[in-house]
């Protein structure tokens, strides 16, 4: 079995875990930007083997250059996507918004 085994090569900034619907950002993201076990991993993503935890791992090692930028276009992607949603946040958010700026003035005008 090679490495790649363990994965889905949907395109080239989308490679999931095979079996699952979990990307591998997801799990390395975990790993090497908060510092957590596999084993931690393994807790978080409860569709994951530990196994499928360690081959990820193993396989942005031996791939470090292609993955580390598979991760910065994936984190810049969720950048744009944090700001874009910040400029036009859905109607959904905004009402919960209204609802929570009409609550924090009630308290406000409480004796």
């Amino acid at each position: 079995m090679q490495i790649e085994d363990y994965f889905n090569f949907l395109a080239e900034d989308d490679i999931r875990i095979k079996g699952t619907r979990i990307g591998i950002e997801s799990v390395l993201y975990e790993y090497i930007y908060n510092g957590k076990t596999p084993e931690e991993i393994d807790q978080r993503f409860h569709t994951v083997t530990l196994e499928q935890v360690y081959a990820t791992i193993l396989y942005f090692l031996q791939n470090q250059q292609k993955v580390s930028a598979y991760l910065a276009d994936y984190l810049e992607f969720c950048r744009n996507a944090r700001e874009e949603q910040a400029k036009n946040p859905s109607p959904a958010v905004v009402r919960l918004r209204k609802i929570l700026a009409e609550r924090e003035k009630e308290q406000l005008n409480l004796p």
